[in-house]
């Protein structure tokens, strides 16, 4: 299991119905992107944070192992904008807005990261998956989903124990070694995964598969208090940022 699946199981919030935190945290990213980046974008990022530490208990550390990943997308993304191709002076050189463009992008993909986030780490796929179907998500489509889920860990696992069993073997003492390592690695994975495949098949088929999985779903109710809260941070973050961008006079 992922360090974030891990998290979400074991959230406060993991017992409230996915609308709820689907509600706040995407909300979150819904502002990041619409409204202005500046204050907008950087009241969002703040909020983000404050209840991913605070009512959600996420620990730090875990949240910036988890974070430091698209924040890398975010800020790679953002020095492309320092530059721009051909000109007068030379064929690559400074923009003239790159620093403004570039933090304002900057400040909205990282807001709107940390809103997912806030999502990702209080409710696991195995609570959100099976209630798309209430949703109006066709049911194929969320039991491919659900596979893919469940073989997904079942491939690192297996890897992981490849990868073990090579490093026992004195697989990874030299440069050839790591290279005939990584072959036999994707090999074995590549044979493994088909095999799970079949064997997966075999045994829906044994227990009159009708195309339709069926899991138990943990029971939750919409809260209303929560779903109100939620609404009312993100208009008071609305409503704040129009304050503060207008001009005092």
């Amino acid at each position: 299991m992922l360090p974030i699946d891990a998290a979400a199981h074991s959230s406060r919030w993991r017992r409230r119905h996915p609308l709820d935190k689907a509600v706040l945290g995407l909300g979150l990213t819904l502002l990041a992107i619409s409204l202005p980046p500046w204050p907008g974008a950087a009241l969002v990022l703040l909020s983000a944070l404050v209840v991913l530490l605070g009512p959600a208990g996420v620990p730090g550390r875990r949240l910036w192992r988890a974070y430091r990943v698209p924040l890398g997308f975010c800020v790679t993304g953002a020095l492309t904008l320092l530059v721009q191709v051909g000109g007068p002076d030379s064929f690559v050189s400074l923009a003239d807005d790159g620093p403004v463009r570039a933090g304002e992008l900057l400040l909205r993909t990282s807001a709107a990261s940390l809103g997912v986030l806030l999502f990702a780490f209080t409710t696991p796929m195995s609570d959100l998956l099976p209630r798309l179907v209430r949703a109006g998500v066709p049911a194929p489509v969320v039991d491919v989903a659900l596979v893919t889920y469940r073989m997904s860990f079942l491939l690192l696992d297996s890897m992981r124990r490849i990868r073990e069993a090579q490093a026992a073997r004195l697989g990874h003492t030299g440069r050839a070694a790591e290279w005939r390592s990584l072959a036999g690695l994707g090999a074995t994975a590549f044979v493994r995964a088909f095999d799970r495949a079949t064997r997966l098949q075999a045994g829906l088929a044994g227990r009159g598969y009708d195309g339709t999985l069926r899991v138990l779903v943990p029971e939750a109710r919409v809260s209303v208090r929560f779903t109100a809260a939620s609404c009312a941070l993100l208009a008071t973050l609305a409503a704040l940022t129009l304050v503060l961008e207008r001009p005092l006079t």
